[in-house]
């Protein structure tokens, strides 16, 4: 056998297979003899047809199927040998067979080498977020909001107040399109964009009030809207009172008091915050080792991460894209964050493959005790079964591998800390 490898680009390659009649020619007497065996030809019993005649009926097709063995056979072999890191299928551009000589040339995408800057000197800002009794307070009436009720009130609507008016469209002359008209519209405020025309128009309005409002187009060709809302009713969410028998209902008794509900509030925020923080000091860590190290990525490898993150999105439609957003469109939007994600696992291999790192069965027995203690329905023994089985153990495997990267990141880079107050949410 010879191999010629030649480098396209940074992650491409073409690898030429040249093989003797010793190595493919067992293979191709096989598939004849089959065909012989198996091809119906006019004139002649099934299997008594000459092999010249086979050869020329079915020889393209066998040699098509000896090129596609000899390829599987030997591309692994090669790839050992020369250290190739595929990164994709290798699939067959060209072949050229004879009796004498069977030639294939392979195309597939590599990891690319690259040197991995030192990054011992890097300082990351880690956010602490500090969770005060007004965050607690403010979580609280979240969860009464959906307890709360909606009563009537003779004031000047509040940011946070719902508007119900009838709203017609005027046109050009001013006068009102009654084509274009709608009883009854709700105006929840507190969920319009502060910049929202309707919402800095009808905030401070009281019932009975007449509201004319010019919603504004971004587009420079296009014209602006008026609208005029006759103003009916103000409505404002008043929330029950935080009251024991109040929380053994909202939890399902898995609390009795409002002291207990409020430490578990408490804790809930710290440990979402908490994980919070952690994900954007990860993401702050992969940014600056992509730009710092701005890696090529194979494109088989972008295409998959693009795959992922557009059927993450569908699955947050609901399993499919509504009929307004091209799904096309959206995975070239993605394509420039699948790269980084791409970038970031080559990154991290790297700095795998330096600092030696592996996962061992002790290592994932680690992580089920760890695990356990934050599920109490499942014993050590359970999660151990589960991470062992052939379903999970490469997920489990990476999970470990990916704690061990950042382990070693961590230890080497600079971390300072900031306090940060609760980002508020609305709603």
């Amino acid at each position: 056998m010879q191999k010629n490898i030649k480098n396209v680009s940074e992650t491409e390659q073409v690898l030429e297979i040249i093989l003797s009649p010793e190595e493919f020619g067992a293979e191709y007497k096989q598939e004849l003899g089959e065909a012989k065996r198996s091809v119906q030809i006019k004139g002649f019993r099934k299997g008594h047809a000459p092999e010249s005649l086979i050869k020329k009926l079915a020889g393209p097709s066998i040699e098509t199927t000896i090129a596609e063995k000899m390829a599987s056979k030997y591309f692994g072999e090669i790839a050992d040998a020369e250290n190739i890191k595929p990164a994709s299928r290798a699939q067959i551009i060209d072949f050229s067979f004879s009796p004498d000589q069977l030639t294939i040339q392979l195309s597939y995408e590599i990891h690319p080498e690259f040197e991995l800057k030192d990054f011992s000197d890097y300082t990351f800002t880690k956010a602490h977020y500090t969770i005060t009794d007004e965050d607690v307070d403010r979580e609280i009436k979240l969860v009464l909001k959906s307890h709360g009720t909606l009563i009537s009130v003779d004031e000047a609507a509040s940011s946070t107040d719902t508007v119900i008016g009838d709203v017609v469209r005027l046109n050009e002359a001013g006068e009102p399109d009654e084509d274009q008209k709608t009883e009854n519209h709700h105006f929840t405020l507190e969920y319009l964009p502060e910049e929202n025309p309707f919402r800095k128009a009808l905030t401070g309005k009281k019932a009975g009030e007449v509201v004319e409002v010019e919603n504004e187009q971004q587009d420079a060709d296009a014209k602006n809207s008026r609208f005029r809302v006759a103003i009916s009713e103000i409505k404002r969410l008043e929330l029950p009172e935080l009251t024991d028998e109040l929380v053994k209902e909202i939890t399902g008794e898995r609390f009795e008091s409002v002291a207990d509900f409020t430490a578990d509030v408490r804790i809930q925020l710290e440990q979402h915050f908490t994980m919070k923080s952690e994900e954007e000091f990860i993401e702050s860590i992969s940014a600056k080792l992509i730009e710092e190290n701005p890696v090529p990525a194979p494109k088989s490898m972008i295409e998959s991460f693009s795959n992922m993150l557009v059927e993450n999105a569908k699955r947050q439609f609901g399993g499919s894209f509504p009929k307004e957003l091209d799904e096309k469109q959206f995975h070239i939007a993605m394509r420039p964050n699948a790269e980084k994600h791409a970038q970031w696992l080559l990154i991290s291999q790297k700095i795998a493959e330096l600092n030696k790192l592996e996962v061992s069965d002790d290592d994932i027995k680690a992580f089920a005790e760890k695990e356990s203690g934050k599920n109490e329905s499942m014993t050590v023994e359970d999660l151990l079964n589960t991470y062992m089985s052939a379903e999970f153990r490469d997920y489990i495997t990476d999970t470990i591998l990916k704690e061990k990267i950042y382990d070693i990141i961590k230890s080497k880079v600079t971390i300072t800390e900031e306090e940060k107050p609760l980002p508020v949410q609305k709603g």
